[in-house]
């Protein structure tokens, strides 16, 4: 599985070795990593892909990945899969960035490079949710293509379906992210 790019950024798979990293709070060998950057949010994330590479296995590309600059290799945030697809041909997906780098359209531009990795991948649909009062995330989701669904005591979900849209290249053109695989 290789790298995922778009305009400005790398979105690329992370391995158990990059997680362990990332948990630890020290980077790698060649990483770059922007200031801020792991938040509490990408250790935790990076904690429950290591516990299910120990358990299932690695789940990649259903797995997540960190959002790098394309512009200086840093490292800004992640995006990912919160595993394989369902048996309804589903998936689920978070996204977060460093303080720093929010407001300037980088979560967006990740999520629909995700969103059409997953279409190409045979996804059906993608759910996705934020806390009530995240209005920035809500945005982000929309931005990205995905619809608002419903809302409980605590989340609003939101969802893209393709399983009733017919994949045709005239669909396939509609998308204003181009992704390239390295």
């Amino acid at each position: 599985m290789g790298d995922l790019l778009t305009p400005r950024l790398v979105l690329h798979p992370l391995s158990p070795a990059e997680a362990e990293n990332i948990v630890a709070r020290r980077p790698g060998p060649g990483a770059l990593w922007a200031p801020e950057y792991p938040t509490d949010g990408d250790a935790a994330v990076a904690g429950r892909f290591l516990e299910h590479c120990a358990d299932a296995g690695n789940p990649q590309p259903f797995g997540p990945y960190e959002i790098r600059l394309r512009q200086d290799g840093h490292t800004i945030g992640g995006v990912g899969f919160h595993g394989a697809p369902n048996a309804e041909g589903r998936v689920t997906i978070g996204y977060g960035l460093t303080p720093a780098t929010r407001g300037k359209g980088y979560a967006s531009e990740a999520l629909r490079a995700l969103l059409e990795f997953a279409r190409g991948e045979g996804i059906a649909a993608v759910n996705g949710d934020a806390d009530l009062d995240n209005i920035a995330s809500h945005h982000v989701m929309v931005a990205a293509g995905m619809r608002f669904v419903r809302a409980d005591d605590q989340l609003k979900h939101f969802l893209i379906d393709w399983s009733d849209t017919p994949d045709t290249p005239e669909a396939s053109e509609a998308s204003d992210t181009t992704v390239q695989r390295t």
